[in-house]
């Protein structure tokens, strides 16, 4: 068994996990004909704590643009937010920033 060698491999696979979940990525949140404009305020103040202007805000975008970036942040910060968004039924999906 060469363990330099694997050292050397943990080492890369943990270098590359963390790139992954703190690369910067966007919460973007689509329109639909299902969800009301108060539950994606009322989801955006409690899942991405926003202020309820600010959710306000986002949500007459969505609605008249059909998605908007509503959050940015690490991987590891925004996908629990997609998710729980995903949970209440709103289509959101994460992005990569580009730059």
């Amino acid at each position: 068994m060469n363990t330099g060698n694997q050292i050397l491999t943990r080492e890369l696979v943990d270098v590359l996990e963390k790139v992954r979940t703190d690369d910067p990525v966007t919460l973007i949140v689509w329109n639909d004909e299902i969800n009301t404009f108060d539950w994606v305020i009322e989801s955006l103040i409690e899942v991405c704590g926003h202020t309820r202007e600010q959710a306000e805000q986002c949500a007459m975008i969505i609605h008249y643009k059909g998605k908007y970036p509503v959050k940015k942040g690490s991987r590891k910060k925004i996908s629990p937010m997609r998710e729980a968004l995903s949970d209440r039924g709103i289509g959101a999906t994460v992005e990569e920033v580009t730059v």
